[in-house]
């Protein structure tokens, strides 16, 4: 919970430090004289932009389950089932998080995903593909890189920063918007067409602009979530499962679930590289070999 409130204060005071450089720029005013209030815009912007991130938190357990057909392990009837239950049982009181649901989805392709709304809410599972293609300690590294993400708040995080990057985008369209409007095209009013047209194109330019951020950070996790991956399962363990997801071709999880999976990332480069939610694997392998 203190996590939650420390970066809900972070984003507020960044809110509220952009919304003073406009005013000490002229552009807070300017746009005040002309019928856009920035305070109820941006208190307006945030309240959208953290409602749908956060909405989506919510639901994301039941849409995971649902999407990729999950079933989940209530009571292990097979001795798969117990070792899986049992070993994300360890792997979650390693980590100082509460009993995740266990849950396996039918896929040819070796992947995992974990997803929740907290530490001591969350999903953490596993694709047939995964179990027949791995051996018991590569698929333990690959639960306990899972089990990090949860135990790191990555779900919450990437949520809040997703709240801001849709609050900023919502501002500062319409500032663009009521901009091109009033100079451009010479609307008293600064509500005319040329306002409706040039916000949507700067929402959909910014859109992109924060999706860059948000990958930048989805990345950075999947660094940190194998770090824990290695002390929960070792660092061959880790390592060998990360091998193991480059030697075998996949399709990868739909573009949905895209940035929960553990599998991902070829090495490439340019604009397409920023678009990434994960690192590539060789990347991956070369940081665990250097902390080693």
């Amino acid at each position: 919970m203190m996590r939650i409130l420390l970066l809900l204060a972070t984003n507020f005071a960044v809110l509220l430090l952009a919304s003073l450089v406009l005013s000490v720029l002229g552009v807070g005013p300017w746009l005040s004289a002309r019928g856009l209030e920035m305070g109820p815009l941006i208190i307006t912007g945030g309240v959208i932009g953290f409602a749908g991130a956060f909405f989506s938190l919510a639901i994301s357990k039941w849409i995971a389950k649902k999407s990729m057909g999950v079933r989940i392990i209530d009571t292990p009837t097979n001795e798969e089932d117990s070792w899986l239950v049992a070993t994300v049982t360890r792997q979650a009181q390693s980590a100082g998080i509460g009993m995740p649901e266990v849950g396996i989805f039918e896929s040819a392709d070796p992947n995992a995903f974990a997803t929740g709304w907290s530490r001591d809410h969350a999903l953490v599972a596993v694709s047939t593909g995964l179990l027949r293609r791995m051996n018991r300690t590569q698929a333990e590294a690959v639960m306990g890189h899972e089990i990090s993400h949860v135990a790191n708040g990555d779900m919450i995080t990437l949520t809040l920063i997703q709240g801001v990057v849709n609050t900023f985008v919502f501002v500062l369209s319409r500032v663009i918007g009521r901009f091109v409007d009033r100079v451009i095209f010479r609307d008293e009013d600064g509500r005319g067409m040329g306002f409706f047209i040039s916000t949507l194109v700067a929402q959909i330019g910014l859109s992109l602009l924060a999706n860059m951020v948000v990958m930048w950070f989805s990345r950075r996790r999947e660094f940190r979530a194998d770090a824990g991956g290695a002390r929960l399962a070792g660092r061959q363990n880790m390592i060998g499962a990360l091998q193991a997801l480059k030697a075998t071709p996949s399709d990868g999880l739909p573009d949905t679930m895209q940035a929960l999976g553990i599998a991902g990332g070829e090495r490439t480069g340019g604009l397409k590289k920023l678009f990434m939610s994960h690192p590539p694997l060789e990347e991956r392998i070369e940081a665990l070999l250097r902390n080693e």
